[in-house]
């Protein structure tokens, strides 16, 4: 047990990860998003847990599934990416597209959608330098694969 214990450690200290934001690739509609601003490009999250769990005065357990599959996907580009028309349009047509943010990189992630819809036209600022336009998109088939 101790040597498994061991060998466990010393593999995972010995790894060393690498990750490339140009590996990953974000569609709407099937348009490929670009022009993404610096920092986060894209943010996405589950609404809520998939249980909750409850006790009662006596200490019996009740957890309770939550069927809720919406979850919410978020990005942020730079005031001048091609981007923001597609983005803005969506929005004001009110139009149901899928949505995928898939990370190509070492570790695989897909996250995202069939059913999913920008809540609004992104807030514009304008000033001295060039500010970011962030995009919500609620998604109401929420997947990661």
């Amino acid at each position: 047990m101790e040597l498994l214990l061991k060998l466990d450690i010393q593999f995972f200290a010995g790894h060393i990860g690498t990750y490339d934001a140009r590996k990953v690739v974000t569609t709407v509609g099937g348009v490929f998003i670009t022009g993404y601003a610096d920092g986060t490009m894209v943010k996405a999250s589950k609404d809520n847990d998939n249980f909750e769990a409850s006790s009662s005065a006596q200490g019996d357990a009740v957890v309770s599934i939550n069927g809720d599959g919406m979850g919410t996907i978020e990005i942020t580009l730079n005031q001048t990416s091609p981007s923001i028309a597609v983005l803005d349009g969506l929005a004001n047509l009110r139009s149901m597209v899928p949505v995928w943010v898939n990370s190509n990189n070492e570790v695989k992630e897909v996250v995202g959608g069939t059913k999913a819809m920008v809540t609004k036209t992104s807030d514009k600022e304008f000033g001295k330098a060039a500010t970011n336009r962030v995009f919500t998109l609620k998604v109401f088939d929420y997947t990661v694969k």
